[in-house]
């Protein structure tokens, strides 16, 4: 079994910082939206296929 390394007491890395920007702004985006949103949506790539939006762009005949 490993052993963890320790992070030294009492000192913030720089990845330690921009973790917490991060947090911290989301958290702020989420309380000034107005309602429910979700947390877990992910980007989605145009580059993508998706059948429904090519279904969707053509018209009944």
């Amino acid at each position: 079994m490993k052993k963890k390394k320790k992070k030294p007491t009492g000192k913030i890395t720089i990845e330690d910082f921009i973790k917490a920007v991060k947090k911290a702004d989301r958290e702020n985006e989420l309380s000034q939206s107005a309602g429910w949103r979700r947390t877990t949506s992910i980007h989605k790539s145009k580059k993508v296929y998706d059948r429904k939006k090519e279904k969707r762009s053509i018209p009944d005949e």
